[in-house]
């Protein structure tokens, strides 16, 4: 299987390409390493990036910025770097992809648990990852040629205890409840699921 891993030089990117690489063919892709640049805010970017990688079996995105800060002080410049990069970067992986991916392939993207969780200065991630798990939702019942699509939605990582003050009482999930997750949405069934992981 020809697996194509966008942001796979991040925390979870790396113990992902770890986890599925065995047999399979693994394609790495970043803003500025991997095996392929895209980035993914450029619609122009994105398409030489699928021209270049060629025809693919999955794509899992786990890239993407957000914005966190004071709801009070929040501007629509802030609010819309999340929307730029995480949302609508991820929506147009999916939104180009489809004329690239192979037939029975799939997509997972990742959105986060603060769609139903929220935390204080998280308002921008938690309605970036609402959209994200809602166009999972709604894509998968119009991809053609049996394309499915899921989300991946992790609580805090335990291997990222920069962000631990951010979620008071959240109990940090394990690396690999989350990278199963990944690996339930590519080499399992289902589609149009989200992937709780907390």
């Amino acid at each position: 299987m020809k697996i194509v891993i966008v942001g796979a030089s991040g925390t979870i990117g790396k113990k992902l390409t770890e986890a599925v690489r065995g047999e399979n063919e693994i394609v790495t892709a970043g803003s500025k390493s991997g095996d392929v640049q895209v980035d993914i805010t450029s619609t122009e970017s994105i398409e030489a990036f699928y021209k270049q990688v060629g025809n693919f079996d999955a794509l899992i995105s786990v890239t993407g910025n957000g914005y966190m800060g004071p709801f009070k002080s929040m501007t629509a410049k802030d609010f819309n770097i999340g929307l730029q990069s995480k949302l609508l970067g991820q929506i147009n992986l999916v939104l180009i992809g489809q004329h690239y991916v192979n037939p029975k392939g799939s997509f997972t993207l990742t959105s986060g648990i603060l769609s139903i969780d929220p935390i204080i200065m998280g308002s921008n991630l938690s309605t970036i990852n609402a959209g994200i798990d809602a166009f999972a939702r709604s894509a998968s019942i119009e991809l053609e040629n049996g394309v499915r699509i899921n989300a991946v939605s992790p609580g805090v990582i335990e291997d990222s205890p920069g962000y631990f003050p951010y979620f008071p009482g959240h109990i940090p999930v394990t690396m690999e409840k989350v990278t199963n997750a990944y690996i339930k949405s590519v080499f399992g069934a289902l589609t149009g699921q989200v992937f709780e992981v907390w």
